[in-house]
């Protein structure tokens, strides 16, 4: 199975782009949140918030496959 990059709709707290990085990375999604609070801090909020943003525009939405049980 490959990897792929997508946001989460499961503990996603703003877009689920920081939790889709953190399953990408096999990580805990706290420690990218924590290193990008520290990253929003050390530029001044908004280079930060702006790759945030371009992150949330493009990465793609995370694939749900919904299945129907026929009894």
């Amino acid at each position: 199975m490959t990897k792929k990059l997508e946001r989460l709709e499961e503990g996603r707290v703003i877009a689920g782009v920081l939790a889709g990085l953190a399953k990408y990375f096999d990580q805990d999604p706290v420690l990218f949140r924590l290193i990008s609070i520290v990253i929003l801090i050390l530029t001044g909020i908004f280079p930060g918030a702006l790759l945030y943003f371009i992150a949330w525009l493009i990465i793609p939405k995370e694939q749900r496959h919904e299945y129907t049980v026929i009894e």
